[in-house]
């Protein structure tokens, strides 16, 4: 057995040290960019940066359900930035200086508005034209607690759960436990909730829903890390049911698709005919 870890008295980046496991090299506890370069901007009023993760497809979902309900002005082009690095740049870190993606830029503002953090992006669009999120007060108020529920918990599924359980290339007994338990938890809050409503907040699609179903919905009908019999997901009946109808909607099928670098889905969007070797 290894000796105990014992934290040094000031903690320090050893920046030739890459670590052991695969996010080592683009992490750093320091901000700002690495090198130079621009965005590039296309000929629509929304310009997203970005790339086909979890958070990422939250945006390209919202903006193709805007167009799919007939919003012209929600046309967007979507650039790909791999999260390799690509997210330091000069260009990215104006957008966002917190150099994560998604990041939106809304052109038809003067200076250009810029938007980041996937809940204040759904949000500035879904007020922005009007769609996705309840007029009345406690519909509104409701909407927004579980997309901020979305916002606050994701973090210990992907960092927290996907990281100890299914990166790490040594598997540790307390960090895998204690994730699995909050994620565990977390998939029975979704599960009571959906139990007698058809979305999060009752029978109305929302923001919320495109937030929660990014992560949360796209595991249950997947198997995110290999980890779907570790977490008994298919006994979250009520869960299942939610995200297989999500799943299944045309525009999520498309702003699935967007960002992507395989060979299933297109790495950039520009014009909807970008989908119809999809079928879409």
């Amino acid at each position: 057995m290894s000796d105990p870890y014992v934290p040094p008295k000031v903690w320090k980046w050893d920046e030739g040290d890459e670590g052991s496991d695969r996010f080592s090299p683009i992490n750093r506890p320091v901000a700002g960019s690495t090198h130079e370069k621009e965005l590039p901007v296309g000929k629509h009023p929304i310009q997203i940066y970005s790339q086909g993760t979890p958070n990422g497809v939250k945006v390209t979902i919202m903006l193709e359900e805007l167009l799919g309900a007939g919003v012209e002005d929600a046309e967007y082009d979507a650039w790909l930035v791999r999260i390799n690095g690509e997210q330091f740049s000069t260009g990215f870190v104006k957008v966002n200086p917190n150099s994560k993606i998604p990041a939106m830029l809304d052109m038809t503002t003067s200076p250009p508005t810029r938007v980041f953090e996937t809940g204040a992006i759904l949000l500035y669009l879904a007020e922005k034209f009007e769609h996705f999120v309840p007029k009345d007060g406690l519909g509104r108020a409701e909407c927004l607690s579980w997309l901020f529920w979305q916002m606050g918990s994701a973090p210990y599924l992907g960092g927290g759960f996907g990281h100890f359980y299914f990166y790490t290339e040594e598997k540790y007994e307390y960090p895998i436990n204690r994730y699995a338990m909050e994620i565990k938890r977390q998939m029975d809050v979704l599960d009571r909730n959906l139990a007698d409503r058809r979305f999060l907040i009752g029978d109305e699609y929302t923001i919320a829903d495109v937030a929660t179903y990014s992560w949360y919905g796209q595991m249950v009908v997947g198997n995110f890390w290999k980890s779907r019999e570790f977490l008994d997901i298919d006994s979250y009946t009520n869960v299942i049911r939610w995200a297989t109808e999500i799943h299944h909607r045309p525009a999520v099928r498309r702003g699935r698709k967007v960002n992507r670098t395989s060979d299933t889905g297109i790495t950039e969007r520009h014009d909807a005919s970008d989908f119809d070797k999809f079928g879409l």
